[in-house]
């Protein structure tokens, strides 16, 4: 083999080399752009529904006179609880009766989902505890939504079922 011929296939591997690493940290600037694409997505989805579950929430607490209403976020995630604690006194003993609904959107993990946590309390029974999740990139606002109503009409359906009696 001759000096040039050397000199030239290791001056076309030096240059492959730099175009591998060109290619890998353009691939890396794309990852960092998607997950701030992901992000924004999140915010966006977070911001509209947490106002919808806190509608859904507050519709649900007016029409059971006693429900206080809290908004929650931090953490746990951003939306809204109502609950009430009523005394019932049963042959003479006091019974303290919690109910709750709660509803929130799941802070942004490393796992990049769109996270619904529900839960429902009612007479110190627990009647859900649930959670639905989907890629935020695959999340359709409309499906988070029609969760939060019926999870919210659930709610209401048993509680005024078990408070008529």
């Amino acid at each position: 083999m001759s000096n040039d011929d050397f000199e030239s296939r290791l001056e076309s591997a030096i240059q492959r080399g730099k175009r591998r690493a060109d290619v890998g940290a353009q691939e890396e600037r794309a990852k960092e752009l998607s997950e701030d694409e992901l992000r924004r997505m999140h915010t966006s989805y977070r911001l509209s529904l947490s106002e919808r579950i806190e509608k859904a929430v507050h519709r649900v607490a007016d029409h059971f006179p006693g429900f206080r209403e809290e908004s929650l976020f931090g953490e746990v995630g951003w939306g809204a609880a109502c609950y009430r604690d009523d005394l019932k006194i049963v042959g003479g003993r006091r019974e303290n009766q919690y109910s709750r609904l709660e509803m929130t959107i799941r802070p942004l993990g490393d796992v990049k989902v769109l996270d619904l946590k529900g839960k429902g309390t009612i007479m110190n029974r627990e009647l859900f505890n649930r959670s639905f999740f989907v890629p935020v990139a695959e999340a359709d606002a409309a499906e988070f939504e029609q969760l939060i109503d019926s999870w919210a009409i659930e709610y209401a359906e048993v509680y005024a079922a078990k408070a008529a009696k």
